[in-house]
């Protein structure tokens, strides 16, 4: 509840008629304050939907300037902010910021929090599409090496890259070029699924299909990659920044053992 109690008091601050008033001006509430957003509630209530009829004899359409003041002053407190008056001030409060109750406004904060968390999540999992689909251009791009082309998905100092590097320079070496005509070479990413949410940590598993043909250089050597396996990969939070940090690939490396 004290999560609620916060939000509702940033919520009557950016309110526009608050805003839009002298408080939008004044960075700290003095009494006299409180009785202009006493006034400016009471209007608003006097036109509510919700105070039609009975509702507006069981709880009211003023909230006074003190109870206000409190409200803002005051830390939240069980014993205090769960009485039934207080819960009828934070109806009120509610019904100003353009809900039906309390309730509503909660039902409404825990809708947010979900619709935040899964826009969170999809944002993990779109970093493994961009992944797969950076490392099939990466493949496009030999005998070049060009690692820089994970530098927005991958940390510079992760173990991961220093793998795939490694592994890569080996096949650019041996003069490897990925054929892509009549898209003989192609992969696809399913079922990604996030099996560790951490502040810091993710650690996201995915089925992959990878189905690439190789030719080398001058001699037309082929070499093919056709494989379905699972993948996980650990990411990470440094800096407030998130990217892969390792990766868990059983087919790893296959490759560099052709000889």
């Amino acid at each position: 509840m004290k999560t609620i109690y916060n939000s509702i008091r940033e919520e009557v601050v950016k309110h526009s008629k608050v805003k839009n008033s002298v408080l939008g001006n004044v960075n700290e509430w003095k009494r006299s304050h409180y009785i202009i957003l006493s006034e400016i509630i009471k209007e608003e209530l006097s036109e509510a939907e919700e105070l039609k009829g009975g509702k507006k004899f069981e709880i009211g359409s003023t909230i006074s300037h003190v109870t206000l003041q409190r409200f803002f002053e005051n830390d939240y407190q069980d014993k205090t902010h769960n009485d039934l008056r207080f819960l009828k001030t934070l109806d009120k409060i509610c019904i100003f910021l353009g809900y039906k109750d309390l309730n509503a406004y909660i039902q409404f904060v825990k809708e947010k929090k979900q619709d935040n968390e899964k826009s969170n999540n999809e944002k993990f999992l779109q970093m493994v599409y961009d992944y797969c689909a950076t490392v099939f251009e990466f493949y496009k791009q030999f005998p070049n090496h060009k690692t820089e082309l994970f530098k927005d998905l991958v940390f510079d100092e992760s173990p991961f890259l220093e793998r795939a590097s490694q592994f890569s320079k080996e096949l650019c070496d041996r003069d490897f070029q990925l054929v892509t005509k009549n898209n003989r070479s192609n992969y696809e990413v399913f079922d990604i699924n996030i099996v560790t949410d951490e502040p810091d940590k993710k650690i996201l598993e995915s089925q992959e299909f990878w189905n690439l043909l190789f030719k080398v250089g001058e001699t037309g050597e082929e070499h093919f990659v056709n494989q379905l396996n699972t993948q996980i990969y650990f990411i990470r939070k440094i800096d407030n920044v998130w990217k892969i940090w390792d990766n868990y690939n059983p087919d790893a490396g296959r490759l560099n053992n052709i000889k």
